[in-house]
């Protein structure tokens, strides 16, 4: 019996092994594309999305929350029509099941998408294969063009050796272009700046929104003020026709908390026309700028080593295109920025780093302002992203959270989301705009990690890099001595102290900082939300669901103020008060 022990163990470790193979070889799924797609073959990320519901589409209900369904992803290069490509548990990358193999047994509706992608051959002599923009903003589950399939219900047992097969036969439709009306037009132009980038044609445009009595007064020229956020496909908030009486009122807004909210953003989108064509009200034009690009929905509006020089496509091409069309003032102390979020960090940072073509920013909520909270990462002082230090305990960094503090998802979490999605920081995801605007290119052409993504360690090369030159709060200490005279005045800051993201802890350090200026005192301001959460904007009269609908009004005393105490002398300070 002695000896026969050894050889139990030998074929109790040949059982596990083999066991083991079998689980990780069991579960395959093949997917392919029709002809009748496209005859050319394909590059892109080949996405697998499977839903234990049939509430939508799975394409639809793909996220980093808790109500999240499964997807997992692989790298496609030169895919041809009717070649079945064969994800298994070694190639592919999931979340929030890591592995095929971790599926659980059940039934689901099973879809698969591929995100394409167009070769660019850059101005640094890179080449690089990314996802261009089709009018949707950068959202791979709507992007026109991209191939899918319908949803099929199937059963899944990971034990089982079987292979799945699924068929993309449909392709997403372009979308329609934006329709001027008498108050909203659109622009378009072709960028020389970024065309020289990404060798190829790039283009920029916006929608303004034009004051009352345009055509009525031809000799009026016009203030200027930037609304900076994430891609629109049209000019938002604003409705010539009130809702309708009888519109449904059922829908909840659970992040509110309150019924019928579409149809209150409606009737805030008509009492904004209302006051927008009133008498008396300041005649301004507003612009919503779209920028979306190969790697996000919006640039972040500043020069960038792997976006390319947005900052000066929109600032040195765009607005004054817009300003000559639109009967501009076309001047510097009449135009104003402002904006929430990514918005919140985009006004401050073109505040910034063009500081004479601005008279003031308005920055709600903003993104990471000063890097040393980068939302619960300190980027220079530790070492991962994703865990705390610590000697024994492993405790994950939260990345979402609600005003009662109730966490959502981790720091790990939210980027393997964005990792099952795209590589090479190609998901179309926040962190991955992060690292394409903050970080420098990499010799393969794409964004230099700021942490490997998979296990969160932080790479101190790329951080000094994000720090000299887009750590706002970093910059501004730096170079006060030459900025601060020309930002007397315009900065205001607005946050939550409950933000989501934790955004308020990066403003409460830009706020240290601010108090403390000398040479000038930097005479702006600084406030904060009492357990509000993100998207607070500096209204201490009403909730955070009416506030953020109206931001192209809530600055205007304030702007009119910075107006009468900066405009040069001369200036024109009446054609457009009318």
């Amino acid at each position: 019996m002695k000896h026969l022990i050894p050889f139990f163990i030998v074929l109790l470790y040949v059982g596990i092994s083999c066991s083991d193979s079998e689980r990780k070889s069991s579960l395959r799924f093949s997917l392919s594309f029709t002809q009748e797609m496209s005859d050319q073959a394909q590059d892109g990320r080949l996405l697998l999305l499977l839903a234990n519901n049939d509430k939508s589409e799975p394409r639809f209900q793909i996220n980093d929350g808790l109500t999240t369904q499964l997807v997992f992803g692989v790298d496609v290069e030169g895919m041809k029509p009717g070649t079945e490509i064969t994800l298994t548990e070694e190639n592919t990358f999931g979340f929030p099941v890591r592995s095929l193999a971790n599926i659980p047994k059940g039934e689901y509706f099973a879809q698969a998408l591929i995100n394409r992608y167009e070769t660019f051959k850059l101005k640094t002599g890179k080449t690089v294969n990314l996802p261009p923009d089709q009018g949707e903003g950068q959202q791979w589950n709507r992007k026109p063009g991209n191939f899918y399939s319908t949803p099929q219900k199937i059963s899944v047992d990971p034990s089982k050796k079987e292979t799945i097969k699924i068929l993309m036969d449909k392709k997403i439709e372009a979308l329609p272009e934006p329709v001027d009306s008498k108050y909203i037009k659109h622009i378009k132009i072709q960028s020389k700046l970024l065309t020289e980038f990404w060798g190829r044609p790039m283009f920029v445009g916006a929608h303004v929104l034009i004051p009352e009595g345009f055509d009525d007064h031809p000799e009026a020229h016009y203030p200027l003020m930037i609304y900076h956020g994430h891609f629109p496909s049209d000019f938002g908030g604003f409705s010539t026709e009130p809702p309708p009486p009888n519109m449904d009122t059922t829908d909840y807004e659970g992040r509110f908390g309150i019924y019928g909210y579409k149809k209150f953003q409606k009737q805030e989108a008509y009492n904004f026309y209302k006051q927008w064509t009133s008498k008396n009200f300041p005649r301004f034009l507003v612009i919503e700028i779209q920028h979306a690009n190969p790697y996000y929905d919006d640039s972040y509006a500043v020069n960038s080593a792997n976006l390319g020089p947005y900052g000066d496509a929109i600032m040195k091409e765009l607005v004054p295109e817009i300003e000559k069309q639109f009967r501009g003032i076309g001047e510097g102390w009449a135009r104003f920025t402002y904006g929430g979020s990514t918005g919140g960090w985009e006004a401050l940072a073109v505040q910034m780093f063009y500081p004479d073509d601005f008279n003031g920013c308005f920055a709600a909520c903003p993104d990471p302002i000063d890097f040393r909270a980068f939302c619960l990462v300190d980027i220079y002082k530790d070492k991962n992203a994703y865990w705390y230090d610590s000697d024994f305990k492993k405790l994950p960094r939260p990345a979402h959270r609600n005003y009662l503090g109730q966490i959502q998802n981790t720091m790990e979490e939210t980027n393997h989301y964005e990792l099952a999605l795209g590589t090479k920081s190609r998901s179309g995801q926040q962190w991955d705009i992060w690292e394409a605007v903050y970080s420098p290119q990499g010799d393969d052409g794409y964004p230099k990690r700021i942490f490997n993504k998979e296990t969160g360690e932080i790479d101190k090369s790329v951080a000094e890099y994000w720090k000299q030159n887009y750590d706002l709060r970093y910059i501004l200490e730096r170079d006060w001595k030459t900025l601060g005279p020309k930002l007397e005045g315009k900065i205001h800051i607005y946050c939550g102290d409950m933000d989501n993201y934790y955004l308020n802890n990066a403003v409460y350090l830009m706020e240290d900082f601010l108090k403390k200026t000398q040479t000038p005192f930097y005479k702006g301001e600084v406030d904060y939300g009492d357990r509000a959460e993100h998207c607070w904007n500096g209204d201490q009269e009403n909730p955070n669901y009416v506030s953020r609908l109206r931001y192209n009004t809530m600055y205007l005393p304030k702007i009119l103020k910075r107006i009468q105490e900066s405009a040069p002398q001369g200036a024109d300070v009446k054609s457009w008060r009318y």
